[in-house]
């Protein structure tokens, strides 16, 4: 696939490849920094958990403006309009000295993060509809930035918490470099001029008739409860494990780590597998995968089964996301509005599942909180498995 395409369309795929690394570790920063900030300023689980959730917003919002502002400018100037708060969410953690500010800061991080998701994912399904391994290739990245950010972290404060600023003038820094890689991008629209000159375009439906299609449904609710999972997982885990006492402070830390270097592993190793295998017949394994290892880790006490428990966990779920979003490449291609659609509704998922997790901790502990997590881990297994019976369905 990558020898096919041109030199340009190449600039383009290296590219995002290379901005999702940073948007790793914008994702990776939320859950990792707020036991610092949490802390620093004494903040419930409930606060905590909204801080979580309006990241959440943030990314759900710019998700669905992402689509109407680039047909009305264009996807390059759109991208930089959204990218631009990236570097201003942590200047505002950087100053902030009051919790409206902080959760300010927090919804900016998502209004940034969700414009580049589906910025990246739409040029790189353009440019290889349908293929899973592309797909994996990019969110391979995005794990390496998430790998890389808790190790940063924890680098910064061995010489004591306070340091963590450090850490978001780190991040403020990263957000700059985004923008500048986003700049200096190939303009898709450039990309799909050419394409149209030579007749290999698309005339994408303007239309929501994509509302009608069942494989539609399928994927969003499948994102939906994934999403759910991820976020609340990853927005908790370290408060989870420093709370809990299961593990000590610093190794909470490089749970994280440990957590996307196994994402990381994972999707590329589904990268590979998908060109070999059917994926129809993968996604159900790392479905019952992320279940079988997380209830196992509610369950573990000792330090070593933790960390098992947390890479088979990493692993299984590296794949689902870009796996899922492979189902949708010729809707996505024929239908503009599709993919913002898809984004929005399943990024719901991200949004409501912090809060959850952040209403029971306090009521009922921190344990519990994450408990509620395998409830919709059962009902995204049901789902993926109606997904990949669909696909073979249609196929037959």
């Amino acid at each position: 696939m990558y020898r096919s395409l041109s030199s340009r369309a190449k600039r383009q795929l290296q590219s995002c490849y290379s901005v999702f690394v940073l948007n790793g570790m914008l994702a990776l920063s939320i859950g990792s920094l707020l036991p610092y900030i949490r802390d620093a300023r004494g903040l419930d689980y409930v606060f905590a958990g909204l801080l979580v959730s309006l990241h959440s917003i943030g990314n759900l919002l710019s998700s669905f403006l992402a689509g109407p502002v680039a047909v009305a400018v264009g996807r390059k100037k759109g991208v930089l309009c959204f990218n631009c708060f990236f570097p201003i969410a942590f200047l505002l953690l950087l100053v902030g000295n009051n919790n409206f500010m902080i959760a300010a800061a927090f919804f900016l991080t998502g209004f940034a993060r969700g414009a580049t998701s589906n910025f990246c994912n739409a040029v790189v399904n353009d440019l290889a509809p349908g293929q899973a391994s592309a797909l994996n290739g990019l969110h391979a990245m995005f794990s390496l930035g998430a790998f890389l950010f808790p190790l940063i972290l924890m680098c910064i404060t061995s010489g004591g918490s306070k340091r963590y600023v450090w850490a978001i003038i780190f991040m403020l820094a990263a957000g700059i470099l985004s923008f500048l890689i986003y700049a200096l991008i190939p303009d898709p629209e450039d990309l799909k001029a050419s394409k149209e000159e030579s007749g290999e375009a698309i005339i994408k439906d303007k239309s929501l008739n994509f509302l009608k299609e069942k494989l539609f449904w399928l994927v969003v609710f499948s994102l939906f409860f994934y999403l759910c999972t991820e976020q609340g997982v990853i927005g908790w885990m370290v408060t989870y494990f420093e709370d809990t006492g299961f593990i000590s402070e610093g190794l909470s830390q490089i749970t994280a780590s440990v957590l996307w270097i196994m994402i990381m592993a994972g999707r590329l190793t589904t990268a590979y597998l998908s060109t070999r295998m059917d994926k129809r017949k993968l996604l159900p394994i790392m479905g019952a995968g992320i279940l079988i290892f997380f209830v196992a880790l509610l369950f573990a006490r000792n330090t070593a089964l933790i960390i098992v428990c947390i890479m088979g966990f990493g692993f299984s779920m590296a794949g689902v996301y870009p796996t899922v979003v492979s189902f949708t490449g010729d809707l996505i291609r024929k239908y503009s509005m599709a993919w913002s659609f898809i984004l929005t509704m399943a990024s719901m998922g991200s949004i409501v599942m912090p809060s959850v997790i952040g209403h029971i901790a306090e009521s009922a502990g921190i344990y519990m909180g994450m408990s509620s997590v395998a409830v919709v881990m059962v009902l995204d297994l049901i789902l993926l498995i109606a997904l990949c019976r669909y696909a073979i369905k249609k196929e037959a």
